[in-house]
């Protein structure tokens, strides 16, 4: 049990991923593949260095507004959806505040709140429940002192969508004991035509966050938003002079860019995406070793293991398949691990292919001692994994 009093300097899953996801075939990354510069319709004439950002640059502040369907006074600008998250929290939690972050979770979410020294609690959404939130399970876990309820829409690991009529739930629990709902959205659009308005929309007491990254494969824009009311937008401003100060310039208007040719963008994700949810259903569907339910959409699912260690079988894929998943420790879940689609097709299917020889090495090892990594780092891989002369595909970067 992490000890609270301790403050927390760090994230423990953003050191393993800034180390591990470095794999040849890269299934840990929960975002798409970059998106190329080279297909922004960008010239030197629409770029600057320097440019009047002080508190919003305003076509990109206008861009931002128009994508949510808000007044550009409740937008307001941060390096990535992480940074969003963070000063959303520092805004809204003193020392010793009560938050209330769902479970499993983005391990930084909760890093975040304790670093700000919040006193974290947990509700449960449940692997047998698919990852379904349950407005009754919140009722039960709020108190008085909860100042801010924390959650995903769709879930990081899992993908699960939150129901309009849910997060109007969430909405009215907040409201009568005066806290605040923070939904990061980051993985929402992945819904595509299907998805629903930004949370804000469901009340004042709602705060939503994003970015450019995850479904887009703009993460080197570092584009992020924050979506609240007019007041709290300005509180927001004001905590950002202390962290981010002025922003870089040319990435928002790389931003304004990428904003402005969105839909070509989406189209290129979606049919990645449609194409991979196949791949990694038919794969689902072939594996007795794991339990899932049917991947609909977005750029991750959370298996679980049904026997062996999954510590093991991720050390084993990164030594010996030159692959990688997340393993479910970082989402207080070590029988699951989270896998990513965002990757080119290619990569995917070569890397779950990998993934299934090493889950055939991690559960068919006859003792429970057979989970050891280096037990199963001494067998033999049950075939090849490439013909000879075969070309691989293009190494993924990580995001």
């Amino acid at each position: 049990m992490i000890d609270q009093t301790e403050r927390v300097m760090g994230s423990a899953y953003m050191q393993w991923a800034k180390t591990h996801l470095q794999a040849r075939f890269n299934l840990a990354s929960s975002g798409l593949e970059p998106y190329p510069l080279a297909k922004l319709p960008v010239t030197l004439d629409k770029l600057e260095l320097t440019g009047p950002s002080f508190y919003g640059y305003e076509p990109l502040q206008k861009a931002l507004a128009k994508k949510c369907g808000v007044s550009p006074d409740c937008v307001v600008a941060a390096t990535g959806t992480s940074m969003a998250n963070h000063l959303v929290m520092a805004a809204t939690l003193n020392a010793g505040d009560e938050v209330l972050i769902e479970q499993p979770a983005y391990e930084p979410l909760v890093s975040a709140a304790r670093y700000l020294g919040a006193e974290v609690k947990r509700f449960v959404r449940s692997f047998e429940d698919g990852f379904r939130l349950d407005p009754d399970e919140v009722a039960r876990a709020v108190s008085k002192r909860t100042r801010l309820i924390v959650l995903t829409n769709l879930h990081n690991p899992s993908s699960a969508l939150v129901p309009n009529e849910r997060l109007r739930k969430l909405g009215e629990i907040a409201q009568e004991i005066g806290a605040r709902v923070l939904v990061d959205e980051v993985y929402l659009d992945a819904l595509f035509e299907n998805a629903t308005p930004t949370a804000f929309h469901f009340g004042q007491q709602f705060i939503t966050t994003s970015s450019l990254t995850k479904v887009y494969g703009l993460g080197g824009l570092r584009c992020g938003w924050i979506v609240a009311e007019a007041s709290l937008a300005k509180k927001l401003w004001y905590l950002n002079d202390l962290f981010g100060v002025i922003p870089a310039h040319t990435a928002e208007r790389l931003s304004c860019i990428a904003l402005e040719n969105l839909d070509e963008i989406a189209t290129h994700a979606r049919r990645l995406l449609e194409t991979n949810t196949r791949l990694l259903n038919a794969f689902l569907d072939s594996r007795d070793d794991l339990e899932c339910t049917p991947h609909r959409f977005g750029t991750v699912a959370f298996p679980r293991l049904r026997k062996g260690s999954v510590e093991a079988l991720s050390t084993l894929l990164t030594e010996k398949y030159e692959a990688s998943v997340v393993p479910g420790k970082f989402f207080d879940m070590p029988q699951h691990f989270r896998i990513g689609i965002g990757c080119g097709t290619a990569t995917l299917r070569e890397g779950l292919a990998r993934l299934g020889e090493a889950l055939s090495h991690i559960t068919a090892w006859p003792h429970p001692s057979s989970s050891r990594a280096e037990d199963c780092l001494s067998l033999r891989p049950p075939g090849k994994r490439e013909r000879r002369g075969q070309r691989r595909p293009r190494r993924e970067r990580s995001k």
